[in-house]
Protein backbone atom coordinates (compact mmCIF):
# COMPACT_ATOMS: atom_id res chain seq x y z
CA UNK A 1 0.00 0.00 0.00
CA UNK A 2 2.83 2.33 0.89
CA UNK A 3 4.60 1.52 -2.34
CA UNK A 4 1.45 2.42 -4.31
CA UNK A 5 1.20 5.77 -2.50
CA UNK A 6 4.84 6.60 -3.23
CA UNK A 7 4.48 5.71 -6.91
CA UNK A 8 1.34 7.86 -7.24
CA UNK A 9 3.11 10.76 -5.55
CA UNK A 10 6.09 10.39 -7.89
CA UNK A 11 3.80 10.25 -10.97
CA UNK A 12 2.00 13.36 -9.81
CA UNK A 13 5.32 15.22 -9.34
CA UNK A 14 6.47 14.18 -12.83
CA UNK A 15 3.21 15.36 -14.41
CA UNK A 16 3.47 18.71 -12.65
CA UNK A 17 7.05 19.23 -13.83
CA UNK A 18 6.09 18.19 -17.38
CA UNK A 19 3.14 20.61 -17.42
CA UNK A 20 5.37 23.50 -16.28
CA UNK A 21 7.92 22.77 -19.02
CA UNK A 22 5.26 22.82 -21.79
CA UNK A 23 3.77 26.26 -21.08
CA UNK A 24 3.08 28.11 -24.33
CA UNK A 25 5.19 31.19 -24.87
CA UNK A 26 3.59 34.54 -25.62
CA UNK A 27 3.69 35.57 -29.26
CA UNK A 28 5.67 38.74 -29.84
CA UNK A 29 3.27 40.26 -32.37
CA UNK A 30 0.42 40.99 -29.91
CA UNK A 31 -1.08 44.47 -30.05
CA UNK A 32 -3.69 46.07 -27.79
CA UNK A 33 -7.26 46.11 -29.06
CA UNK A 34 -8.62 49.40 -30.42
CA UNK A 35 -10.94 51.45 -28.22
CA UNK A 36 -14.57 50.26 -28.40
CA UNK A 37 -17.05 52.64 -30.06
CA UNK A 38 -19.67 54.25 -27.80
CA UNK A 39 -23.07 52.50 -27.62
CA UNK A 40 -25.80 53.84 -29.91
CA UNK A 41 -28.26 56.28 -28.42
CA UNK A 42 -31.84 55.09 -28.22
CA UNK A 43 -34.44 57.69 -29.06
CA UNK A 44 -37.86 56.95 -27.64
CA UNK A 45 -40.88 57.99 -29.63
CA UNK A 46 -43.08 60.13 -27.35
CA UNK A 47 -46.15 59.20 -29.41
CA UNK A 48 -45.75 55.58 -28.26
CA UNK A 49 -45.97 56.50 -24.59
CA UNK A 50 -49.42 55.60 -23.20
CA UNK A 51 -51.81 58.38 -22.28
CA UNK A 52 -53.42 57.64 -18.92
CA UNK A 53 -56.79 59.14 -17.98
CA UNK A 54 -58.13 58.61 -14.47
CA UNK A 55 -61.90 58.81 -13.97
CA UNK A 56 -63.45 58.57 -10.48
CA UNK A 57 -67.14 57.76 -10.08
CA UNK A 58 -68.97 56.95 -6.83
CA UNK A 59 -65.88 55.69 -4.99
CA UNK A 60 -64.57 53.60 -7.89
CA UNK A 61 -61.61 54.52 -10.05
CA UNK A 62 -61.08 53.74 -13.77
CA UNK A 63 -57.66 54.20 -15.34
CA UNK A 64 -57.87 54.32 -19.15
CA UNK A 65 -54.77 53.62 -21.26
CA UNK A 66 -54.55 54.98 -24.82
CA UNK A 67 -51.91 55.09 -27.56
CA UNK A 68 -52.51 57.53 -30.45
CA UNK A 69 -55.96 58.20 -28.94
CA UNK A 70 -57.04 54.53 -29.20
CA UNK A 71 -58.23 52.91 -25.96
CA UNK A 72 -56.49 49.56 -25.44
CA UNK A 73 -56.85 48.87 -21.72
CA UNK A 74 -58.54 49.85 -18.49
CA UNK A 75 -57.85 49.15 -14.85
CA UNK A 76 -61.04 49.24 -12.80
CA UNK A 77 -60.76 49.64 -9.03
CA UNK A 78 -64.29 49.34 -7.60
CA UNK A 79 -65.28 50.86 -4.26
CA UNK A 80 -65.72 47.34 -2.89
CA UNK A 81 -63.73 44.35 -4.11
CA UNK A 82 -60.44 43.75 -5.89
CA UNK A 83 -59.27 45.61 -8.97
CA UNK A 84 -59.59 44.02 -12.42
CA UNK A 85 -58.40 44.80 -15.93
CA UNK A 86 -60.20 45.13 -19.26
CA UNK A 87 -57.88 44.63 -22.24
CA UNK A 88 -58.52 44.93 -25.98
CA UNK A 89 -56.18 42.14 -27.14
CA UNK A 90 -57.04 42.16 -30.85
CA UNK A 91 -57.67 45.88 -31.33
CA UNK A 92 -61.29 45.35 -32.41
CA UNK A 93 -62.92 47.12 -29.46
CA UNK A 94 -63.93 43.90 -27.67
CA UNK A 95 -62.54 43.98 -24.12
CA UNK A 96 -61.66 40.86 -22.14
CA UNK A 97 -61.71 40.91 -18.34
CA UNK A 98 -58.67 39.76 -16.36
CA UNK A 99 -58.37 39.64 -12.59
CA UNK A 100 -54.61 40.05 -13.00
CA UNK A 101 -52.42 40.91 -15.96
CA UNK A 102 -49.85 38.38 -14.76
CA UNK A 103 -49.92 35.58 -17.37
CA UNK A 104 -48.13 33.11 -15.08
CA UNK A 105 -49.56 30.05 -13.34
CA UNK A 106 -53.04 30.72 -12.04
CA UNK A 107 -54.01 28.37 -9.23
CA UNK A 108 -57.76 28.14 -8.61
CA UNK A 109 -58.99 28.90 -5.09
CA UNK A 110 -62.31 27.84 -3.61
CA UNK A 111 -63.78 28.62 -0.23
CA UNK A 112 -64.72 25.27 1.25
CA UNK A 113 -65.74 26.30 4.73
CA UNK A 114 -65.85 29.53 6.71
CA UNK A 115 -66.11 29.97 10.47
Amino acid sequence: MRRLSLSLLFALACLTAHAQDNKPSKPSNLQPLPEAPPPPTIKSDPSLEPEVTIVQKKGSKIEEYRVHGKLYGMKVTPAVGPAYYLLDERGDGQFVRYDSIDKGLQVPHWVIMTF
